[in-house]
């Protein structure tokens, strides 16, 4: 299929059927386009509010044949208000320092990730990353994009040890996580979602109304996490709505 953005013709393409990654026994395709260089931020603003996500110079959507669990979620911030577990996490998490850097890889990053992997995702889809592959995730783009750095106090005047990092668009209208890895050691900081919560107060600062937070797949405990996360708004057929 085709469509328009702004003067080109954008065209759509069909991943072979591959096992769900979400729910056992289950299969997936995704609907998927090349951004283009010479546009590209402004058409992956169109297709993030369309429900796509994006992937190094790719943005993909699901399009299983029959199976729609898949929802594209978001959070409208001026209406967030955290619960008493999100000001628990807020609180533990108050010494890190975050830094917002260009979205080049390091080696730092690259050792984070890989120990991240190894903790959380052991045998999954990213486990055989090398570093090529983490270069081109982070800096194959043509999109406004970068890196939040998370690090712990310093003993000295150096930089902290790094415990997470967030590749993070920005939109016309907010904030789309893309991709966030951390010390998989530090389980009680909880900071897959401390990073949702800084990204939150981020958008507010720069008075953005949405924090994209990709794919919510009821039922899947990957999943989990992002409903507790309230208000909500999913994108459904009738456009984005409130999630009850």
């Amino acid at each position: 299929m085709t469509q328009h953005f702004a003067h080109r013709q954008l065209r759509f393409y069909m991943t072979a059927t591959a096992p769900c990654p979400y729910l056992p026994g289950l299969t997936e395709r995704k609907v998927f386009a090349n951004l283009p260089f010479s546009d590209g931020a402004w058409v992956n603003d169109e297709l993030t509010q369309a429900g796509f996500r994006r992937s190094q110079n790719i943005a993909y959507r699901p399009a299983c044949d029959s199976c729609e669990a898949c929802v594209s979620v978001r959070l409208p911030v001026p209406e967030f208000v955290p619960s008493r577990s999100h000001r628990r996490i807020l609180r533990r998490n108050a010494d890190l320092t975050r830094d917002i850097v260009e979205a080049e890889a390091t080696v730092e990053q690259f050792d984070l990730l890989r120990r991240y992997l190894e903790g959380r995702h052991p045998g999954g889809g990213m486990s055989d990353m090398g570093w090529l592959d983490y270069v081109a995730m982070v800096e194959d783009t043509a999109v406004r994009t970068h890196l939040i750095e998370y690090r712990l106090p310093s003993p000295d005047s150096g930089p902290g040890d790094l415990v997470g990092v967030v590749l993070t668009d920005t939109l016309a209208d907010g904030l789309s996580l893309v991709y966030s890895f951390f010390d998989p050691e530090l389980q009680r900081r909880s900071l897959g979602v401390f990073a949702i919560l800084d990204h939150l107060r981020q958008a507010a600062a720069l008075n953005q109304p949405f924090v994209y937070l990709g794919y919510w797949v009821q039922g899947s405990p990957k999943m989990d996490y992002k409903a507790n996360f309230r208000p909500m708004e999913a994108l459904t057929r009738r456009g984005w709505q409130r999630l009850a």
